[in-house]
């Protein structure tokens, strides 16, 4: 198995050629390694390893291929296309509630009274925004990308405790929220809030899991 594991690397390094990341991975790609042949027979064809180990993580040309796709896929990029996206949420959100409460139009009272007769599922389905956020760093940038992660969910995470602040010192009146703003449902959003960072970081070590 040793034998197959040091062609295994050696070919992933050829095909790597320059990448910039080319040592972590080969270092990466040596632990699942270990991992795997740690699970196997050692009686097992050599023929049949090899292939379970194609199986599992594709063959070094088409790993490398991978990784050398996601370099077009910038930590910078990634980080402000999600806070770009919980932007938008919430300047949707904010202009559906100034224009119910400013202007006399029935077909958005009608979407505010369905919007707000579901509360629990708009912030189930917001939560997976968050849940996607986490897999989506974690696939494509791996062990190197927690730190991007924290970043991003403070950067996103702005709008979310800017509204918390106006809504309790009241710079946004209340009654333009009516009747969602109730103690229990202020109590689910706390709660909810308290969550997105574990729900980031469980669907981050899915998504670095999935990577491999």
């Amino acid at each position: 198995m040793e034998r197959l594991k040091n062609d295994f690397l050696a070919q992933l390094a050829r095909s790597l050629e320059n990448h910039a990341e080319k040592e972590s991975i080969l270092k990466e790609y040596e632990t699942h390694l270990d991992e795997l042949f740690a699970n196997l027979n050692e009686q097992e064809d050599e023929s049949e390893i090899q292939n379970q180990v194609y199986s599992r993580f594709g063959t070094p040309e088409e790993i490398a291929a991978m990784w050398k796709e996601e370099l077009s896929v910038t930590p910078s990029n990634m980080k402000w296309l999600f806070v770009a996206v919980n932007i938008m949420f919430f300047g949707g959100g904010a202009a559906l509630t100034i224009a119910h409460n400013l202007f006399d139009w029935n077909w958005i009272t009608d979407l505010w009274v369905q919007l707000s007769s579901i509360p629990i599922l708009i912030a189930l389905i917001y939560m997976l925004f968050w849940a996607l956020l986490g897999y989506e760093i974690g696939r494509t940038f791996g062990h190197k990308g927690l730190k991007l992660l924290k970043g991003t969910f403070l950067l996103a995470l702005i709008p979310n405790l800017s509204l918390m602040v106006l809504t309790v010192f009241r710079i946004i009146p209340h009654e333009w929220f009516s009747p969602l703003l109730t103690e229990t449902f202020i109590g689910i959003c706390i709660l909810f809030t308290l969550l997105l960072y574990p729900v980031c970081l469980l669907s981050y070590r899915w998504g670095k899991r999935a990577s491999v």
